[in-house]
């Protein structure tokens, strides 16, 4: 992992902020399908939540078989760190650099998906289904959103750690649908996800604000952080 934290520590800005852009919106396109599968009334809870799981899957395969940087797996740069491998400021201009391109890039693909006219499918109800996730996400108090992001991560990052021991593209998918079909199904808080739900349910009328961005986003941060690089960078 030192050899794979020291190629993105050490990356030209241009190529991280575009990698951060795809990354964003291979994660929205994750959210996308998961948003599809939620929109189905037919469902059971569980069924419709582990399917949706499976659906989220996409985002990681996409960043990780086709390559791209993302905020959430990119925590595990903590542990370069903590070897000594990367200096603290490369792995924050990393994160920082890769958090905002994340953004442009899943914000830009919830433009799109709204300009493709995606959330009418269903009469309506993908529209309602977006609406009605991300209202859920600004509901949540403090506490929930930290927790379901340090839960998230976990999960994310132990995906992306097994996914560096594959040796075929077969292999990484394999490793990665579990973990992050287990995270998506139990309602944990993916940040990057968020910042594509958002977007798109203002676009379609949802009334949200930015402190409400900000209220779920600044502890899901957090959260990602504490849960990606503490209990599984460091950890390990």
């Amino acid at each position: 992992v030192n050899d794979f934290a020291l190629v993105k520590a050490r990356m030209p800005l241009l190529t991280l902020w575009m990698l951060g852009m795809l990354a964003g919106a291979f994660i929205g396109l994750g959210a996308m399908l998961f948003a599809l599968v939620a929109s189905d009334a037919s469902l059971g809870f569980a069924t419709k939540r582990l399917l949706g799981g499976v659906a989220f899957s996409l985002g990681l395969i996409l960043v990780t078989v086709a390559g791209a940087e993302l905020f959430t797996g990119n925590n595990l740069l903590a542990m370069a760190w903590a070897s000594g491998r990367v200096s603290a400021a490369q792995v924050l201009r990393n994160w920082l650099v890769v958090g905002l391109a994340n953004f442009a890039g899943a914000a830009g693909l919830a433009v799109l998906v709204w300009l493709s006219g995606h959330t009418s499918l269903n009469d309506g109800a993908v529209g309602r289904a977006v609406i009605a996730i991300a209202n859920s996400k600004v509901q949540l108090s403090l506490g929930e959103a930290f927790f379901r992001g340090v839960l998230c991560n976990v999960l994310v990052c132990m995906a992306v750690w097994m996914a560096l021991a594959g040796r075929s593209v077969t292999d990484k998918v394999l490793v990665l649908v579990p973990p992050i079909t287990a995270f998506v199904a139990a309602g944990f808080e993916h940040s990057i996800a968020n910042l594509y739900y958002f977007p798109l349910a203002m676009l379609l009328g949802a009334p949200l604000q930015a402190v409400d961005w900000v209220r779920n986003l600044v502890p899901v941060v957090v959260g990602n952080v504490v849960g990606g690089s503490v209990l599984v960078a460091l950890v390990y």
